[in-house]
C-alpha cells in the first residue's frame, strides 16, 4: 500500500474507520478490519485451515459476493449483542443502528412499519435527521440478524451504531452528493445556452435545421444528469415501489422520466416542445437542497453525540 493511501479492510477491501479496533492477526501481523463482521469472518477462514485463500486472491470480492456475504455477517451480530445493545428491560434490548439511503419522511415511516412486522420487535423509531435507529426487541423472539434483514430487504443498509463509521458514511454520502449536483450544473448551464435561441428569437428567425442541432445537442449534454445526477432519484423510487409505498422519490421520478422522455421524442420526430432545460435544472435544485438537507443532518447528529457525551 502507498505511503498516504487510505486504509483498506483486510477481507472485503472497503475503507478502514480512523480508530478501527478490528484487526486479525496473519503471519505474525495484525490486518485491520473495517467491521466486526469482517473481522470474525477473516478470523474464522483462518482458523479453518483457509488462509490461503487471502495469499492466492488476485482482488477482492466482486459487489454481488459482497451483498451476500451480508446475511453471514448480521447473524454474528447475534451471538454477542451486548457489544452494540443494552438491556432495556428483562428479556428485551435496545440499540441504536445507522441506516443508509434515508431520503425523506416516507422513508422513516417505511422502515418503522416494516420492523413493526417483524416478530419480538416491541418498538422501532427512525430519526431522519440523523440516520440513526433505535430499536427495542425481545430477547427470546428476535435476533439483531432479523433486524438488519428486514432493513436490508427494503432497499436501506444498516449497522449497528458508531460514531466514527457513521460520521465517515455521512462525510462519503457527501462527497458523492457534490459531484452529482456539480454534473448536474454543469449540464444546466450547458442546456440553457442551447436553449436560450428558442426563446429569444422571434418567428421565422431560428433556422428549423438549426433548431434541431440545438435540441440534439441539448439531448445529449442532458444525458449525464439523467444517467448519473438522478440516478438516486430512480433507484430511490424503484426501492419504494417494490416494497410497495409511494415515497418522494416516486413522483419525482416519474416527472423526470416524463419530462425527457417527451423531449427525446419530440428531438427525433422533429417536432414539439423540449423541456431539457427544465430537467437539468430542477434535478439540479433538488440536489442542491438535498446536500443542504444533508449539511443539518451532520451538524444534528454533532450536536446529538455530543450531548449523549456531556450526559455520560
Amino acid at each position: 500500500m502507498s505511503a498516504g493511501a487510505e486504509p483498506q479492510c483486510f477481507h472485503c477491501g472497503l475503507p478502514v474507520p480512523d480508530g478501527s479496533r478490528w484487526v486479525v492477526p496473519v503471519d505474525g501481523l495484525e490486518r485491520a478490519c473495517c467491521c466486526p463482521g469482517c473481522a470474525a469472518v477473516a478470523r474464522a477462514i483462518i482458523d479453518g485451515g483457509g488462509a490461503d485463500y487471502y495469499s492466492a486472491r488476485t482482488a477482492f470480492a466482486t459487489t454481488p459476493a459482497l451483498a451476500a456475504e451480508d446475511e453471514a455477517r448480521f447473524a454474528l451480530y447475534d451471538s454477542d449483542p451486548q457489544q452494540f445493545a443494552s438491556h432495556a428491560a428483562p428479556g428485551q434490548w435496545e440499540a441504536a443502528f445507522s441506516v443508509e439511503g434515508i431520503r425523506c419522511a416516507a422513508c422513516t415511516w417505511l422502515i418503522e412499519q416494516r420492523l413493526a412486522q417483524v416478530e419480538g420487535v416491541v418498538s422501532a423509531t427512525m430519526n431522519a435527521a440523523t440516520g440513526r435507529l433505535h430499536v427495542v426487541w425481545e430477547e427470546d423472539r428476535c435476533a439483531p440478524s432479523a433486524i438488519l434483514s428486514a432493513v436490508h430487504a427494503i432497499g436501506y443498509r444498516a449497522w449497528p451504531y458508531d460514531p466514527r463509521q457513521h460520521a465517515g458514511q455521512l462525510e462519503r454520502e457527501r462527497k458523492t452528493l457534490f459531484r452529482r449536483a456539480f454534473v448536474a450544473g454543469l449540464s444546466m448551464m450547458q442546456v440553457m445556452m442551447y436553449a436560450l435561441p428558442a426563446y429569444v428569437a422571434d418567428d421565422g428567425t431560428l433556422d428549423a435545421s438549426m433548431a434541431g442541432l440545438l435540441q440534439w445537442a441539448s439531448l445529449f449534454l442532458t444525458l449525464p444528469a439523467i444517467v448519473y445526477s438522478a440516478r438516486p432519484l430512480f433507484s430511490g423510487a424503484l426501492a419504494s415501489l417494490r416494497a410497495r409505498s409511494l415515497g418522494m422519490d416516486v413522483p419525482v421520478a416519474l416527472g423526470i422520466g416524463a419530462a425527457f422522455l417527451g423531449s427525446v421524442v419530440a428531438t427525433v420526430q422533429g417536432s414539439g416542445d423540449v423541456y431539457f432545460d427544465s430537467v437539468t435544472m430542477f434535478v439540479f435544485l433538488l440536489l442542491c437542497s438535498r446536500y443542504l438537507e444533508l449539511g443539518a443532518r451532520r451538524k444534528a447528529a454533532s450536536a446529538l453525540d455530543r450531548l449523549l457525551q456531556g450526559a455520560a
